[in-house]
């Protein structure tokens, strides 16, 4: 097969153009183009068998491929319901695979031609805000879990808060969304930084906005007074507007599937715990396109943190405040109770 050296490499091997028209003239004559119906490795083989019969081998010479092979069928199983970087993540964390990303996709390529194992996708990013400027956050449905204590499947939906300039990042997973979960996670959330952002940028639920308005709105009471106690500025996103905080609606699918999808927890705690570990050993430690490959708790120390504001002495205690009507009798009716 016919090679010539690329000029920007004396190592570097690319191939000619007569030589690439030469190879692909069979399947374009066959009707075969990109974009086409999937071609499973079976067929391709024989296509090329009859092409090209003096290059046809159907080894895999890959160096890595070796060691990725006896997880051949658990990949298989695994993409049903997670992506390829994360089975991979898994794999390496969990049975000690050394073959890299690239190397892991090669394999899924080769040997699982019908998958669709990469998309590509452009996006057009806003400035980073300075550090511990701001924080956003929103909830995140995650998928259902089978409660052990009671067999019930519940539904789970995670917390998510995210740093704007370093993409640290809590995760909380919850099984309702009144206020008290709501002021709960935001006060975990601000410990397990450290600190607090000078600014949140929320959703309009009810626990966070009575009343949306894009320059006066009127906020839950008690969230108004947990940014009070730390000294945040709370700064709605607008209705329907999720570009207006894209860096937790974007790590939303991948909490979903880099923790949740095919796991089980003993517990809600147990749950909440494995989260929290998952951000500093897992998402912490992801390769962030955003920050150009650097790792988001790496960024965060060396310069988030010096500059979130200081927590308070104590934490925000939970103060629910509600309007009730006066009966008829005189009593008054406060969460059910007379």
């Amino acid at each position: 097969m016919r090679a010539a050296r690329s000029a920007r490499s004396p190592t570097a091997w690319a191939w000619t153009r007569n030589t690439v028209r030469k190879y692909i003239a069979p399947a374009v004559a066959a009707g075969i183009a990109p974009g086409s119906e999937p071609i499973s490795l079976e067929r391709w083989q024989e296509l090329v068998r009859g092409w090209f019969p003096q290059l046809v081998t159907t080894e895999l010479r890959h160096p890595r491929f070796g060691e990725i092979a006896p997880f051949h069928e658990l990949i298989r199983e695994q993409l049903a319901v997670n992506t390829v970087s994360t089975i991979w993540q898994r794999l390496r964390d969990e049975r000690g695979l050394q073959a890299s990303i690239a190397s892991f996709r090669r394999y899924i390529w080769a040997t699982m031609p019908d998958r669709d194992a990469v998309r590509g996708q452009i996006t057009v990013r806003k400035p980073d805000p300075p550090p511990g400027q701001e924080a956003q956050l929103d909830y995140g449905y995650l998928g259902q879990w089978c409660d052990p204590a009671t067999g019930k499947a519940r539904r789970v939906w995670a917390f998510v808060m995210v740093l704007s300039c370093s993409r640290h990042l809590f995760v909380r997973p919850v099984l309702a969304m009144p206020l008290a979960v709501w002021v709960e996670a935001h006060v975990a959330a601000l410990g397990f930084f450290g600190g607090a952002p000078r600014r949140l940028v929320t959703d309009n639920l009810k626990a966070s906005v009575i009343s949306p308005d894009l320059y006066d709105p009127k906020l839950n009471r008690t969230y108004a007074e947990l940014a009070s106690h730390y000294g945040m500025l709370i700064d709605p996103a607008r209705a329907r507007k999720p570009k207006d905080k894209p860096r937790v609606e974007r790590p939303i699918p991948y909490v979903r599937d880099s923790f949740f999808a095919g796991r089980q927890f003993g517990s809600l705690a147990a749950m909440q715990q494995a989260a929290e570990a998952w951000c500093l050993k897992v998402a912490g430690r992801r390769a962030c396109r955003p920050l150009a490959g650097a790792q988001p708790i790496v960024v965060f120390h060396a310069t988030e943190r010096p500059a979130l504001l200081p927590l308070p002495p104590e934490p925000f205690e939970l103060a629910a405040w509600s309007r009730p009507k006066v009966h008829a009798d005189c009593h008054i009716q406060v969460a059910g109770a007379l």
